[in-house]
């Protein structure tokens, strides 16, 4: 039988990778990510290359291979994606999360929209243009990584302090979390990620006097804690406009936005504005509380966890802020702390990316946006790669695509895959 490959590969690359639990509790337990890795280890060798599986722990597995391109003296790029997915609950769902079945037109399963999806799309137009004999301009370093659902301490912050030397000579990056299509008035809109908040996991502590519960008690652990978490948690952060949030106001808007009404501007683009509107300024959610072991005894301890995000350029006012509303009696530690990144939009890399969409979908506009969330990028950042959230999908106007990161029913539309890999496969020959 003819191999296929490309676009008329993807849907079955991506349901295959769904169909491997590699899911990720945390705390290093889950099955790992050693089976997907070989998986995508082997689609790599069928093609000529020499894959490399790089393990930070028993089956916590990372792959690595690189793309030789025609000239080898220009930077590097790098293609990243991870292999691991979060936890779910089967009974929530309309196909099982592990099933990578093809239905109503779908991909369903976890890891669907995050991102196996993307997996798929590297596999596919990179082996496509292998079989064809078509190299990359530049050399291409493709990265599956382990863990990034939990920070990326077995994956990419391990490879980026542990293993440098896979990344030599690469500066630029594109991964998950862009590249996606959002119908507004404005016209069919391509979300780029050109920056990432920061993330402050933190855990809160207050110590106080333990003792009977009927007896009269001013040093409560309890309500000192509650306290500085309602301060915490009720807390109107202002609006602060960053140099990518101000960029998307300009090319969605055609105008710059004000501070005072860039909450005004946000609610009017529908779906979108839950999206942008985590974006314009820093957030505190509380969201653990742990205290006590009885109704009538005052524990001497209690804590709380509360997930933190920052803007780029705004983490010491988010921490000198943060400890203000804690108060001189409630202590914080980190949970999980990474930086925040942003990178102009502007330059060869984004005229790539945008001539690739604008081909594949005429009319079409490339706008850069913030992730509220993380992505591996803030590791590679620190080997002074710069980077892009891009991964592209032409989307149905009806498709909540944000609400299935970590959500029920998480499913992506085959002719999305097909669009994504034709788009990939045009930018790898124009970047």
């Amino acid at each position: 039988m003819t191999p296929r490959y490309g676009e008329d590969e993807v849907a079955e690359l991506c349901g295959d990778l769904i169909r491997i639990d590699s899911v990720n509790a945390g705390d290093n337990a889950g099955p790992g990510e050693r089976e997907a890795a070989e998986y995508v280890a082997g689609k790599l060798s069928e093609v000529g290359l020499e894959p490399t599986i790089l393990e930070s722990d028993p089956g916590r597995a990372n792959v690595v291979a690189r793309v030789e391109g025609t000239d080898p003296s220009r930077d590097a790029l790098v293609l990243h994606g991870h292999l691991d997915v979060v936890p779910f609950d089967a009974a929530d769902w309309t196909h099982h999360p592990l099933s990578g079945e093809i239905a109503d037109g779908c991909v369903w399963g976890r890891g669907a929209v995050d991102m196996k999806n993307m997996d798929a799309m590297i596999l596919a137009v990179v082996r496509r243009r292998l079989s064809e004999g078509r190299r990359p301009p530049r050399d291409v370093v493709l990265v599956f990584t382990a863990d990034e659902e939990a920070g990326g301490h077995y994956g990419a912050q391990w490879l980026a302090e542990r293993h440098p030397e896979v990344f030599e000579g690469c500066t630029e990056a594109i991964g998950e979390v862009g590249g996606f299509s959002v119908t507004t008035e404005k016209g069919r809109l391509y979300l780029i990620e050109a920056a990432e908040k920061g993330i402050a996991w933190m855990r809160l502590t207050a110590k106080g006097r333990a003792g009977h519960g009927s007896m009269l008690n001013d040093d409560n652990a309890v309500t000192e804690l509650a306290e500085a978490v309602g301060r915490l948690g009720r807390h109107r952060w202002p609006v602060r406009l960053t140099p990518t949030v101000q960029a998307f106001f300009e090319e969605v808007f055609g105008t710059e936005v004000k501070a005072e009404d860039a909450e005004a501007a946000v609610a009017t683009l529908g779906p979108l504005a839950r999206m942008i509107g985590a974006t314009l300024r820093n957030t505190t959610n509380p969201t653990m509380l742990q205290a006590g072991y009885k109704a009538n005894v005052i524990p001497q301890i209690a804590t709380a966890h509360v997930d933190g995000r920052f803007l780029p350029g705004y983490e010491d006012e988010f921490f000198q802020t943060v400890d203000e509303l804690l108060g001189p009696n409630v202590t914080r530690d980190f949970v999980y702390h990474d930086v925040a990144v942003e990178t102009p939009f502007k330059g060869p890399l984004v005229k790539a990316m945008a001539d690739a969409l604008i081909e594949e979908d005429p009319g079409s506009r490339a706008v850069p946006y913030t992730l509220s969330g993380g992505t591996d990028l803030k590791a590679f950042s620190r080997l002074g790669i710069s980077g892009y959230g891009f991964a592209p999908l032409r989307l149905p106007e009806d498709l909540d695509f944000s609400g299935m990161f970590h959500g029920i029913d998480e499913r992506v539309p085959v002719d999305s895959l097909r669009f994504g890999v034709r788009v990939l496969d045009r930018f790898l020959g124009y970047c």
